[in-house]
């Protein structure tokens, strides 16, 4: 990357910008993060708030340059070899300290140990890993992935797993046996006895799962407006894990609008986000999320302008979002993937990211964007028009027209505004005419129907199919 590009980007995971030499200990502490993680690169001469190109004197490059390199070899530990280069940006000189992901985690400050000692990149800063985080890159060390460990409470013949087996057996044609389950390390052998592995736990509807795993769930919420808050639904999926990603997937249909067109006599139905996108984004919450983390789940939130999905556990070093069309592939459960890819969860290795790239190109009102917010990884799906849009409403005039029907203008939706206004110019609105008028399912408009009866804006008529809506008599 051109320093140009480089004075453009954020601090971030990858990236740490530095006026002057910082002390040994912050020195260092960044050089253990990034090695730990996924490496990155510290540039010293540059001013970070506001973003700056100080510079440093020529003279004393190679003695700095020297003073680096015994900083981190005298005080980091395993060893790590950082490559320092010398930039020459518009006559002023900057040093660039390049830390490669390590191979032999955990790397630690040598005066305070691995129990004081032991960094991680969060976002911007350097932070102290716990207990949970130092286990994993012990694993990582020998390749080892935490769904593959053996669970000893329960032997692999009395785990429950008569959902999982149903499901296996219906997509793949063929039967879960147990040197079906042995080829794909759901159950390891120990003292000629077998018992499950995390992955087979997490597969299971045992009630062993509920005590291991509590927080291997989905919780997703439809909230109303545009920050949490009040919500008008909320769904906790604490299925087997194999069923989790699709009865997110449905969530996320029941609360998002789909309209239709015409193409001569052909209709073609459109949903206001990429779904395909989005059901991607699911399954890789599911398949790539770190189980080891305890008391964290998989979020998902739906508001006016937005849909976020969050996973436990940042992104895998190697994987880079802003470039989906490359085919990368990274797997952090190793057990787990090679099962979901048997039941179709998975279609091809690479292929998430790839689709998801070709599926926003059809939505240019959609922008996607990712972030790691502490030891999680949240994709965004933003409506770009939605402030286009609602300032459109108002300047309609809207606003001056609703005030004698509510005073809760500003915490009225889209949809219930327009419904609102349809029953000032007519005497009354069917579910029929609210599907036409909104382009959205029945489902949604009984939704707001319900939440304007709620605030006391309509009343229900009629009953059954002659059933209709009119604005409520003050």
């Amino acid at each position: 990357m051109k320093i140009e590009d480089v004075l453009k980007q954020p601090e971030g995971r990858r990236i740490e910008f530095k006026e002057k030499l910082p002390s040994k200990i912050d020195l260092c502490k960044t050089v253990v993060a990034f090695a730990n993680d996924a490496g990155g690169e510290i540039f010293i001469g540059i001013k970070d708030e506001p973003r700056k190109v100080i510079g440093l004197s020529e003279e004393g490059l190679i003695e700095t340059e020297e003073q680096i390199s015994n900083i981190i070899h005298d005080n980091c530990s395993p060893i790590i070899l950082p490559d320092i280069s010398f930039i020459n940006y518009k006559g002023r000189h900057i040093i660039k300290v390049k830390i490669y992901k390590g191979n032999n985690p955990p790397y630690f400050l040598k005066n305070r140990g691995k129990d004081r000692g032991i960094y991680i990149r969060v976002g911007s800063t350097n932070r102290l890993a716990d207990k949970d985080i130092i286990e994993e890159l012990e694993r990582q060390k020998q390749n080892i992935s935490f769904d593959s460990l053996t669970i000893h409470l329960k032997k692999a013949e009395e785990l429950n797993i008569s959902l999982f087996k149903e499901q296996f057996e219906e997509t793949t044609g063929e039967k879960l046996t147990k040197t079906v389950l042995r080829k794909l390390n759901l159950i390891t052998e120990d003292q000629n006895r077998e018992f499950p592995t995390n992955a087979l736990v997490l597969l299971s509807n045992d009630e062993i799962r509920e005590r291991f795993f509590p927080y291997a769930k989905i919780e997703c919420a439809r909230f109303k407006g545009e920050v949490p808050g009040n919500f008008i639904d909320q769904k906790t999926i604490e299925v087997p894990l194999s069923f989790q990603a699709e009865e997110a997937y449905k969530f996320v249909l029941r609360h998002i609008s789909q309209g239709s067109t015409y193409e001569g006599v052909y209709r073609k139905d459109r949903w206001e986000y990429p779904v395909i996108a989005i059901r991607e984004v699911i399954r890789n919450a599911v398949i790539h999320r770190d189980y080891s983390l305890k008391g964290k789940d998989i979020k998902i939130a739906i508001f006016d302008d937005k849909i976020e999905i969050t996973s436990p556990g940042r992104l895998m070093p190697t994987i880079d979002f802003n470039d989906m069309e490359s085919g990368q592939s990274d797997i952090r459960n190793k057990t787990l993937a090679p099962v979901f890819k048997r039941l179709g969860i998975i279609e091809q290795w690479g292929n998430g990211l790839r689709l998801i790239a070709e599926e926003l190109k059809k939505y240019p009102e959609i922008k996607m964007e990712w972030s790691e917010p502490g030891i999680a990884f949240r994709v965004t799906f933003i409506k770009t028009d939605y402030d286009r849009l609602r300032t459109i409403a108002d300047e309609k005039g809207d606003y001056d027209r609703l005030r004698p029907i509510t005073t809760d203008y500003d915490r009225l939706t889209f949809e219930e505004k327009k419904i609102l206004l349809f029953l000032l110019d007519n005497e009354k609105i069917s579910r029929k005419d609210a599907v036409n008028l909104l382009g959205v399912k029945e489902t949604k408009v009984k939704e707001i129907f319900n939440m304007l009866i709620g605030k006391r804006l309509i009343e229900r008529k009629g009953k059954g199919r002659s059933t209709y809506y009119v604005l409520e008599k003050k």
